[in-house]
């Protein structure tokens, strides 16, 4: 068994207020936590891990590659399919804070470049 704190990873800023910890993983999931700041974008992007969420504050809008677009707030949580595009924004005017499951583990971003 693996223990990981939020408290016990440094952060990545992956682009301009998108703060990412890689938390605690196994071989076929892992676990992220993520804080967003008021007006950072995540860039559309896609990728073949499929992703679940949940998010413990605040209210992060995703915008799908057809257009659509979903607020996910607190408490609420989310699954978007491996090879779906999608970005997320911070509309609000406090940090978003959640955590994300990919399956099979992810490490980095693709758009983190």
């Amino acid at each position: 068994m693996e223990r990981v704190a939020v408290a016990d990873r440094d952060s990545t800023e992956a682009v301009d207020g998108v703060h990412l910890s890689l938390l605690a993983g196994a071989e076929e999931m892992n676990v992220q936590h993520f804080e967003i700041e008021p007006g950072a974008t995540v860039p559309a992007h896609s990728h073949p891990h499929e992703q679940t969420g949940y998010v413990v504050r605040g209210t992060l809008t995703f915008v799908l590659g057809d257009g659509e677009e979903i607020a996910v707030g607190a408490d609420d949580s989310y699954a978007i399919p491996g090879g779906e595009t999608h970005a997320a924004e911070n509309r609000s005017d406090e940090p978003v804070r959640g955590i994300d499951v990919f399956s099979p583990p992810r490490e980095d971003p693709d758009w983190q470049d």
